[in-house]
């Protein structure tokens, strides 16, 4: 489902639609609260989970592959855990490229074992032991941050400074998963992902919250390939959580981008939806282009007439981030 605009309002004006909801948010804030009181697993590896407080997508895959690549480029073993979104397996299981289809493991685990171990499994604390028995040396959890399963030796919460927390309320009333409060209580750094203007506002309009913990910022670039983007006429689908980022991101590259499909973030594509895409794009002389994400979700014959456009997280202070994870003397 697509957010209600009124999530996205400011928090000193959060509409009607938010005030009138407000109960409803305080009995899931409450739901929350009450489902992280319960005891975890301890795994005997730093287990760091990569998470949000708001509902949808902030960019936990991005910060999980550029954190994933950043340690075994310094030595280390690393296992990605995730539930696997969108897929049928329960798990745990290895997530294994050759074998696995997005509808066996969910998008995302399937994009992230590009750059590692990566273990789906329902059951979290079931994927990291698993993890722990593969020889992990640190294992990063993707998403769980409300999930009690496994006690977190540290936690990043993660936001796309475009958004920032919306209107700063908890679901249905707003997008958050929790308070703000209670959720930067629990956690230990946060990192905010956008472009400088973004990161500006971001860092001006929640200043109070940022206060209370590390704070770190990033960017989306788009990989070198190689490929020059100017010019191309392109029809552009995306299935992300803000699918009007890669739209922008083609367009900065130069592309003459003559459509655009936003679908649901996860969206399975269909070979019914992939056909009325062809004749879209052929219809306006365009190339077919989308994310990674959205990529793997198309079987091998659909990919062929697909141009893929990929971005990696840039850290702006890894340093740091790696220093308040405690990740830098291990």
């Amino acid at each position: 489902m697509k957010e209600p605009k009124f999530w996205t309002n400011a928090p000193q004006n959060p509409g009607w639609q938010a005030r009138a909801l407000s109960p409803l948010g305080a009995l899931y804030a409450r739901a929350t609260r009450r489902r992280l009181e319960k005891p975890g697993y301890t795994a005997s590896v730093p287990v760091i989970c990569i998470g949000n407080l708001n509902a949808g997508g902030t960019g936990k895959t991005p910060t999980t592959i550029a954190l994933m690549q950043a340690l075994t480029a310094r030595g280390f073993d690393v296992h990605v855990v995730s539930r696997g979104y969108g897929g049928r397996l329960e798990g745990p299981v290895r997530v294994d490229e050759a074998k696995h289809s997005a509808k066996d493991v969910g998008d995302e685990p399937l994009l992230m074992a590009a750059f590692g171990p990566v273990w789906v499994a329902r059951d979290r604390e079931q994927g990291v032991r698993r993890a722990e028995e593969a020889g992990a040396q640190v294992i990063l959890l993707d998403d769980g941050f409300q999930n009690p399963s496994v006690v977190k030796t540290r936690s990043i919460v993660v936001v796309d400074a475009a958004v920032g927390f919306g209107n700063g309320r908890c679901i249905p009333a707003g997008p958050l998963r929790e308070p703000i409060t209670e959720g930067l209580r629990r956690a230990d750094a946060i990192l905010a992902i956008g472009s400088d203007e973004a990161l500006d506002h971001f860092g001006l309009q929640w200043k109070d919250a940022l206060q209370a913990l590390p704070y770190v910022t990033g960017y989306l670039e788009p990989l070198n390939t190689g490929m020059s983007w100017n010019g191309l006429r392109a029809l552009a689908f995306a299935g992300i959580g803000r699918p009007g980022k890669f739209f922008e991101t083609l367009r900065g590259l130069g592309a003459n981008v003559v459509a655009t499909h936003a679908l649901d973030d996860h969206q399975p594509i269909n070979g019914a939806l992939f056909q009325r895409l062809i004749r879209e794009a052929k219809g306006h002389r365009a190339q077919l282009v989308t994310t990674e994400k959205d990529a793997v979700r198309l079987t091998q014959e659909q990919r062929r007439g697909v141009l893929t456009l990929p971005v990696r997280l840039q850290f702006d202070n890894l340093d740091a981030l790696l220093k308040t994870l405690g990740l830098d003397t291990l």
